[in-house]
């Protein structure tokens, strides 16, 4: 049994991440001012007793003594927004690198000697190699989401190697599910529900992406921990083909029971500032070390919509 800190914890991977701990019979601590997450989602748990919950936002002090002790920190707390990181940059600067800045300061000061990272393809920008490995270079990413999370990755290196920490961050593909608050599935839902008659495609539809399910998304999260041992471990994760978002939309469409949606296109291969059009990513090296996906990108998505549903 370990003592585990989970920042973002009630949100929609974090939560995830928690019912895995807890099911393993872990100490876990969620930390999470819920500004996009919910305590609904932890509500069996904490009815439980099991986990212990800390609202507090990471920008704010008080939170940073309640690492004493812990073995691992899980830092899920992110803002995800990649559109509204070209409107608002600020934002995101400050509750993804400050953030994550004041949690590896925390972990310093606590002697925590572990940290997981959730990170994101937006990092490789738009990857002229597809799939797309871990060590594609050069890193030079389309939105300020990415760029955030880049340099969250640098942070969290420098201080393995200055403080004796040991990190594994993982870069993710689209990753979709029950608790999902945004994205593609979320968006088109909520659109089909004002309108049944038509829906509203950002770009020209063609884009094409990698999709994997929350639980298998999680699953692979704690593969790598437990396989990989350098001091600054860094994975993809993600399924082995990928959707194009026409083909997502078809998907909800039917699993919604609606007929004749038409489909309004606003155009341009990109579906706004910052979107990358084209991603796959290379899973090559968790494949190595023994896991790989179940199931695809269009069983996730397929999956998910109903969830969501």
């Amino acid at each position: 049994m370990m003592f585990c800190v989970v920042t973002g914890g009630a949100g929609f991977i974090g939560s995830h991440l928690v019912d895995a701990l807890v099911a393993q019979g872990n100490d876990v601590l969620v930390i999470d001012n819920c500004s996009t997450g919910s305590r609904s989602n932890l509500l069996p748990h904490l009815d439980a007793g099991r986990i212990t919950f800390c609202e507090q936002d990471l920008l704010d002090d008080g939170w940073q003594q309640q690492l004493l002790g812990a073995d691992r920190v899980y830092h899920i707390a992110a803002d995800p927004d990649v559109r509204q990181s070209a409107q608002t940059p600020e934002v995101q600067v400050r509750n993804n690198i400050l953030a994550t800045h004041r949690v590896l300061e925390a972990m310093r000061a606590n002697d925590v000697p572990e940290l997981v990272f959730t990170s994101t393809s937006t990092v490789y920008g738009e990857a002229a190699v597809i799939p797309t490995p871990e060590t594609y270079t050069p890193l030079e990413p389309i939105s300020v989401y990415g760029a955030t999370k880049l340099a969250c990755e640098a942070l969290i290196s420098s201080y393995c190697h200055s403080f004796d920490m040991q990190a594994w961050v993982y870069r993710f593909a689209n990753i979709i599910g029950e608790r999902s608050t945004h994205g593609v599935i979320r968006d088109f839902i909520r659109k089909l529900q004002n309108d049944p008659h038509e829906l509203e495609i950002l770009g020209d539809g063609r884009q094409t992406k990698s999709y994997l399910d929350v639980h298998e998304c999680v699953e692979a999260m704690q593969y790598g921990v437990e396989h990989a041992h350098e001091p600054f471990n860094v994975f993809n994760i993600g399924s082995e083909d990928w959707i194009t978002v026409a083909t997502i939309a078809d998907i909800v469409v039917e699993e919604m029971g609606l007929d004749g949606v038409r489909y309004r296109f606003t155009g341009g291969a990109r579906g706004w500032v910052g979107d990358v059009p084209r991603m796959q990513l290379s899973i090559e090296k968790l494949k190595r070390l023994g896991w790989r996906p179940v199931i695809g990108s269009e069983q996730s998505v397929r999956t998910a919509v109903r969830a969501m549903l």
